[in-house]
């Protein structure tokens, strides 16, 4: 009976075993590629427009990511990161039904590998001061031998991950250069200029969207249709346009067109009216520019006759040759602390000039949503253009100046599913709503594009030398280049970062340097009273004892002595207390992690057995 019992329950151990296996390479057939995400912000979760470009691919793509493993084994932050870039290209690789064949190589010093990596232009960044150089970025190749790269993965770019990717990506999928219709009243261009009698040369960053797109510029007074092809249209200080232009923008918006917007209260390269002959013309004409119709069909409200001002944000300028410079409240920059992080048009930029800007408001019960890209301080007011027209002095437009308390809204995203302007026309092709949400994005500034707020261009024998000293030009750039996309991957916003910081341990941070700044202070006061009486009590004295300390002196001296060692001691204890908290907030984590939870998982795991058990007793 005993040799029965041994055998039955050998057996059936051996059974459980056979059944093990089998649920395990059942379930790896039946739930390859299941995942389920518990992070807080849905990290390891791709978004619906990565997911959408994904499964509209129909080629297959090679990604190729170098990381240097041995290089970077003492960078434990690269190291993190690398995990969170593979895991997410896996993600990918997982979810384009076969289309992308992903290949992690380590790049060895001298190796063909890292020759490879060379070719394809990723960056080696220095990480020794031997010289030891290490790779980690990203090649894609497509069948037609298309090429896309990130350099090297900056961890501190994480929020883009995602995105960065899926552009790469997104890119190795088109055979050609987004097209995109350039629609400017300024002359951006080359062209003749009537003013000098010359040829102009065009501005900088017309040059680099030409360079970089299928530039096809396109005359407003002439504009009636837009083309099905064009990717992006870039408008430029609309004024009088007609319905006809108006009513093509429109329509290319419905349609799902992206339009980049730039109107201004008081466009400083705005030529109207100039005349050789007359040059008060120009003085006195109308510089501003507008889009009325349409913004009141999107929802949105622009003044244009309205230039923000902000003290905080002032650049300084020279106003005469031998006058020093001057804060100019209505020419503004902004860093990269004031410009927007979540979107991927600002959010790598350091500076951005702007001047006269106008700016940008919901209107009352507008179903539309405005993502501010670049807003004002707190300490900005808005006036009328006209205060600017005719300026001599900047300090001027500080006299009576009363902030709002509350930013404006110079550039923006807005969004939406947006309706027709023109309800009244009809025919074939007429849409009176789009079918699906679209993001137009604006600028209250056109003088942000032109070559002084941030550019230096030079003849260098012969040749066009660029020296940027801001991000104009890439802020443009980026605007059109993200347009340009199609709408998944517009879509994609930044994500959270794997970086989670430990808020508790902060608080605890932020109340010791409370409580140490406080005794610090403490301790500052007395030091100065001290002083104080010290000054008093000699000069009370004769010019032959002014070296000598009195004992009411030395007895106020003794004093301050016994009580900065006491408030030196209080301030160790402040830091010690804080050692301790953090201390003892670790190792309940330790606690909770290592034995609490396993605890947990092991009663409930007996639990469950000793019910299973019990009920096939009661069988």
């Amino acid at each position: 009976m005993a040799f029965n019992r041994k055998t039955l329950t050998g057996s059936a151990l051996l059974i459980l075993a056979v059944l093990f296996v089998a649920v395990v390479l059942i379930s790896n057939v039946l739930f390859r590629g299941a995942r389920v995400d518990l992070t807080q912000s849905n990290l390891y979760t791709l978004s619906d427009g990565t997911r959408n470009i994904l499964g509209k691919l129909d080629e297959p793509i090679n990604l190729y990511l170098y990381y240097s493993d041995k290089s970077t084994e003492d960078i434990p932050q690269l190291r993190t990161y690398y995990l969170r870039v593979r895991e997410l290209l896996e993600e990918m690789a997982a979810r384009a039904n076969g289309k992308i064949k992903l290949s992690v190589i380590d790049p060895l010093p001298f190796s063909e590998e890292e020759d490879a990596a060379a070719g394809y232009g990723l960056q080696a960044v220095p990480i020794s001061a031997a010289g030891e150089k290490a790779y980690f970025g990203l090649a894609g190749t497509n069948s037609t031998n298309g090429t896309a790269v990130i350099p090297f993965f900056q961890p501190e770019k994480e929020t883009f991950l995602e995105y960065d990717v899926a552009k790469l990506i997104h890119d190795l999928t088109v055979v050609k250069k987004p097209a995109v219709t350039f629609i400017s009243s300024l002359p951006m261009s080359m062209g003749f200029d009537q003013a000098t009698r010359q040829m102009r040369e065009p501005w900088a960053v017309y040059s680099q969207l030409s360079q970089l797109f299928d530039v096809r510029e396109t005359n407003p007074t002439q504009l009636k249709e837009i083309g099905k092809d064009v990717n992006v249209a870039v408008l430029v200080h609309p004024k009088e346009l007609s319905d006809d232009a108006l009513y093509a923008l429109d329509q290319f918006v419905l349609r799902g067109g992206h339009l980049l917007v730039f109107v201004d209260p008081n466009a400083e390269q705005d030529q109207s009216g100039a005349d050789p002959e007359n040059p008060q013309a120009a003085m006195f004409a109308d510089k501003s520019s507008d889009l009325a119709k349409l913004f009141k069909a999107w929802g949105v409200d622009y003044a244009k006759d309205k230039v923000v001002l902000d003290r905080a944000h002032a650049l300084q300028i020279s106003i005469a040759p031998n006058a020093p410079p001057v804060r100019h409240p209505g020419i503004l920059g902004f860093t990269h602390k004031d410009l927007s992080r979540d979107d991927v048009i600002t959010a790598n930029l350091e500076s951005v000039n702007m001047s006269t800007v106008g700016y940008f408001e919901l209107a009352k019960d507008s179903p539309s949503k405005l993502v501010a890209l670049i807003q004002s301080s707190d300490q900005s007011m808005s006036v009328p253009a006209e205060r600017l027209k005719f300026l001599s002095d900047p300090s001027a437009l500080l006299q009576d100046f009363k902030p709002t308390g509350q930013p404006f809204v110079l550039a923006a995203r807005l969004e939406g599913q947006f309706k027709t302007a023109f309800p009244e026309r009809s025919g074939a092709g007429h849409l009176a709503e789009a079918k699906e949400k679209n993001a137009v994005v604006l600028f209250a500034d056109t003088d942000i594009l032109s070559d002084r707020l941030w550019a230096q261009v030079q003849n260098f024998f012969g040749q066009k030398v660029l020296n940027a000293f801001a991000n104009n030009g890439d802020l443009v750039v980026n605007a059109v280049d993200n347009l340009a996309g199609d709408s998944d991957l517009i879509s994609i916003r930044g994500r959270a970062t794997s970086q989670r910081p430990f808020t508790r341990v902060e608080e605890l941070k932020r109340e010791a340097d409370d409580n140490f700044r406080s005794h610090e202070q403490k301790l500052q006061n007395e030091l100065s009273e001290t002083e104080r009486k010290l000054t008093e009590l000699q000069s009370a004295k004769s010019q032959d004892q002014a070296m000598v300390l009195s004992p009411e002196q030395k007895k106020e001296l003794d004093n301050f002595l016994k009580r900065k060692v006491e408030i030196r001691k209080e301030l160790r204890e402040v830091r010690r207390k804080l050692d301790a908290d953090i201390e003892a907030l670790g190792t309940r984590l330790k606690f909770i992690n290592i034995l609490l939870v396993p605890l947990l998982i092991v009663i409930a795991a007996l639990g469950f057995a000793g019910f299973g058990a019990r009920r096939r007793g009661k069988n």
